[in-house]
């Protein structure tokens, strides 16, 4: 299983030629996806109309996520107190906890956010950049 977080997911649906859906294919390398609950929300916000919305909540409801445990949340907030002592910032703790379920479920994280390199300096977060042909 490869956990895929929204950065993917919006160049994948917004792509009308479908070769980003292609790449994504290629990346997953034959693993199943997984996404987060946070990926839900990010794309459910990020609709433009009712129509939109629930297409994509039917999506979602279909998909298999991954999730937190109760002491993620801990380990989360740690990667971004970690992060800011060493004088780096990530733009959203949203990141640090989706990092985290990645690491809690020893999977790999395909994305296209640069916060998620900057994570992994400080913490055991296995992530590819996804770099489109």
């Amino acid at each position: 299983m490869v956990l895929v977080d929204t950065s993917v997911w919006i160049d994948v649906l917004r792509d009308a030629r479908g070769t980003r859906r292609s790449a994504l294919r290629s990346a997953l390398a034959g693993e199943e996806a997984a996404l987060t609950r946070f990926t839900a929300l990010e794309l459910l916000q990020g609709c433009g109309d009712e129509r939109s919305w629930t297409l994509m909540r039917e999506y979602l409801d279909a998909q298999d996520y991954l999730e937190l445990s109760q002491s993620s949340w801990a380990a989360a907030a740690r990667i971004y107190f970690d992060l800011r002592r060493l004088g780096r910032t990530v733009r959203s703790s949203i990141d640090c906890c989706i990092a985290q379920v990645a690491i809690d479920h020893e999977v790999l994280l395909l994305h296209r956010d640069a916060d998620f390199e900057n994570i992994a300096s400080v913490c055991r977060l296995s992530q590819e950049y996804v770099r489109w042909s």
